[in-house]
């Protein structure tokens, strides 16, 4: 079987499979999302209504200004707080994001050591819904919060 019909295959199985379901997947051992390699950060738990991303922010993530881009921390949360909104999806049901909020509240260091974002969901209506996330460091230290909205279809 080839790539193509194997992403066709899985995009036909999910159609069956909660949201949930496709994230325990994922961390049951399937194919990290390209972003999370690419940023060097990974899907470590999920339970219903929930998400928690850690990543290692380094070198290669840093701005002009010698910290951590502020999109590395943006685009952590981004995860967290979508795919904890994913774990409450019924069959067929998908989404996509309205905004995204983010508040920066100390800057991230390279070589800082782990950082954790974890997210929960506030609301899931028909069409809407809502989750919330905080990024904390190995410190114990809140580096930034954020929240989203999506629309469920």
């Amino acid at each position: 079987m080839n790539a193509l019909d194997r992403k066709k295959k899985l995009e036909e199985s999910r159609k069956e499979m909660t949201g949930l379901e496709q994230l325990q997947a994922i961390i049951g051992g399937g194919v990290q999302p390209p972003i999370g390699q690419t940023l060097e950060f990974n899907l470590a738990e999920i339970s219903f209504g929930k998400a928690v991303f850690t990543g290692n922010p380094n070198g290669k993530h840093l701005n002009p200004l010698g910290t951590v881009h502020g999109g590395y921390a943006a685009t952590l949360l981004d995860s967290a707080l979508g795919c904890a909104i994913h774990t409450v999806l019924e069959p067929g049901e998908r989404y996509t994001t309205v905004d995204l909020n983010v508040k920066y509240l100390r800057a991230m260091l390279p070589g800082m050591g782990k950082v954790t974002a974890t997210a929960e969901v506030v609301h899931k209506g028909r069409k809407i819904a809502t989750s919330e996330a905080r990024l904390v460091g190995e410190d114990g230290k809140l580096y930034a919060t954020g929240n989203t909205t999506c629309a469920i279809y």
